[in-house]
């Protein structure tokens, strides 16, 4: 792939109103790393139980991004992203509140309805209107997403000091402000032409492309959340160093993301890029499976996962965006649906191994399920060659950097293919 990769980072105000949402929004993915073995201690749960703060969180997430397009088109996309800033805000406050962990697992799960319908809807907003190209718009994207992973257990072990609710209402307080800031900020948008069925992600799935994608960020988030879900356990640390270790780890996400997987797939192409950060993904995993209880193993091993993360983020939802042969906001529910289920399961799937087999299998097991994602991404080689193409294309069309021009409305995009749907399939 050839030219050079448009700035991400000139764009309207709008734009970084919502990436500002963004990255207090995945905040709550890493927050709660810090202080899982503390809500553990102190609600007197076992690791287990625990782990479905991630579980109800992002099970929940997968399932509700199927009717995030359904409301979009009905609300549009301004008033969609402040009801999901709202759900947040309450639930976020909630948890904090809760007095038992199941409690919170539940008011995780509301946390959750609202972060599908923030998550899905900016990604939309961001890429149909940000300047400089389609490329750089998801480079923008995955920037607050890993700043968010990044700043999250920093936040909340830095306030998982004074008590483990202090996360919850950081979170809070910070979505109430990137709530004020979207409804200032981000203009009113224009309602779609035609209004999104309830079915369209699922039946989106029928297309090769999508779905095998899909699938391999499904085996890939296995492997992602297995590690951020139950590594925190046997590293034996105080929250605030547990976050000084999650937020090295999300440092890189965030570098990566940004400049080291558009080297990446500039040198090596997608399919060669995504074959090869998946494979040393899997050996990372594996290294933190054989010495899970070193921590003068595990603890670096955990932190350089945080660069494969970061490169398979930015080039997979690249890729799935170019191939899918439906709308932008579509093909996000739809991929976030079934990305979502594999990170939801895993760290509860973690959790049940340790106490039926031993602390090790876990994360063997998430090593062996990337592997099985490399095999599912080879039945679609020629659709990620394709895909190069376009994206070749696109880089070509948005000019030299930041001469792009914006968007002017931010109503469901089609994504630009090479030839009749049908031939993606």
């Amino acid at each position: 792939m050839s030219g050079s990769v448009a700035s991400p980072f000139r764009q309207p105000k709008a734009v970084f109103a919502v990436a500002f949402a963004c990255v207090v929004s995945f905040m709550g993915i890493g927050l709660v790393d810090p202080i899982l073995p503390a809500i553990s201690h102190e609600l007197n749960a076992s690791p287990s139980e625990v782990t479905l703060l991630f579980t109800s969180y992002l099970v929940v997430t997968a399932v509700a991004m199927l009717i995030t397009n359904w409301v979009s088109s009905r609300l549009g996309a301004k008033k969609t992203l402040i009801a999901g800033l709202v759900l947040i805000v309450v639930f976020s406050a909630l948890a904090g509140a809760a007095p038992t962990v199941n409690e919170i697992i539940g008011f995780r799960a509301g946390w959750g309805v609202g972060n599908a319908l923030f998550i899905a809807t900016s990604l939309a907003v961001i890429v149909a209107s940000a300047s400089g190209g389609f490329a750089g718009a998801i480079v923008l994207y995955e920037t607050a997403l890993g700043v968010g992973i990044a700043v999250g257990p920093l936040l909340g072990g830095t306030l998982g000091e004074i008590s483990w609710r202090g996360p919850f209402f950081g979170v809070a307080v910070l979505m109430a402000i990137a709530l004020i800031a979207t409804v200032v900020l981000v203009e009113p948008i224009p309602k779609p032409a035609t209004k999104t069925g309830l079915s369209a992600p699922l039946r989106a799935l029928r297309h090769r492309g999508l779905l095998i994608i899909s699938l391999t960020a499904l085996c890939y988030n296995w492997g992602f959340f297995t590690v951020l879900g139950y590594a925190p356990f046997p590293m034996g640390l105080s929250p605030i160093r547990l976050g000084l270790v999650f937020t090295g780890w999300g440092i890189l996400v965030a570098i990566f993301a940004v400049f080291g997987a558009p080297r990446l797939q500039a040198r090596l192409g997608i399919a060669r890029a995504m074959y090869l950060n998946l494979a040393a993904f899997a050996i990372v995993v594996l290294v933190i499976a054989i010495w899970t209880t070193d921590r003068a193993v595990l603890i670096p091993a955990v932190i350089v996962s945080g660069i494969f993360i970061g490169v398979n983020n930015t080039i997979t939802t690249q890729a799935v965006m170019t191939v899918s042969p439906v709308d932008k906001p579509v093909a996000s529910a739809a991929y976030s649906f079934v990305r979502f289920i594999g990170g939801g399961l895993a760290p509860y799937v973690a959790g049940r191994l340790v106490l039926a087999v031993n602390i090790h299998v876990p994360f063997v097991i998430a090593a062996g399920v990337i592997v099985v994602g490399i095999a599912i991404l080879s039945t679609a080689h020629d659709l990620l060659t394709k895909a190069e193409r376009v994206q070749a294309r696109q880089v070509a069309d948005a000019g030299p950097a930041g001469t792009g021009s914006a968007a002017p409305v931010l109503a469901p995009v089609p994504v630009p293919v090479a030839g009749a749907a049908g031939e993606w399939r």
